[in-house]
């Protein structure tokens, strides 16, 4: 029986853990933090609000562990979150949106980010919203704009 239970908690949470096509990733020329700040002042530019930046490595460095340098950007705009949460409250759980700055092992920077479409899916969010479609633009040509 103990076998059997393990095996289902395993299932759910695999099935509740977001599946890796679910991402969007941009490849950047630039250092994470030269990424994060072209993609904030893009993020800006573009009237949304930036509600915080969360520099990873940094926090690990302050519990006196490594990591490479990663950044996380959360911002947002009423004019598109609103709809999604008026259309499925639990849409906050998802929003803000995020975009994650990340060096890998070989010293390539990539932004990614979860695909609203897909982020929004579970939800009793129309999968033809406009605000989708808004949402899926405007994080691609941030994040293109921001590894330029």
């Amino acid at each position: 029986m103990k076998k059997y239970l393990s095996l289902a908690g395993a299932v759910a949470l695999a099935s509740a853990l977001p599946a890796a096509a679910e991402l969007v990733t941009v490849q950047s020329q630039k250092s994470v933090g030269e990424t994060m700040d072209a993609l904030q002042a893009a993020v800006e530019g573009a009237g949304a609000t930036v509600f915080a930046r969360v520099d990873h490595a940094a926090g690990a460095q302050n519990a006196a562990l490594e990591l490479s340098p990663s950044q996380l950007l959360i911002f947002g705009n009423p004019k598109l979150g609103t709809p999604a949460m008026q259309a499925d409250m639990r849409a906050g759980l998802y929003l803000p949106l995020k975009v994650l700055a990340y060096e890998d092992g070989d010293g390539q920077v990539w932004l990614t980010y979860q695909d609203p479409g897909e982020m929004l899916s579970g939800l009793d969010v129309p999968a033809d919203a406009e605000f989708i479609a808004k949402m899926q633009g405007a994080l691609g040509k941030l994040t293109a704009k921001a590894a330029e």
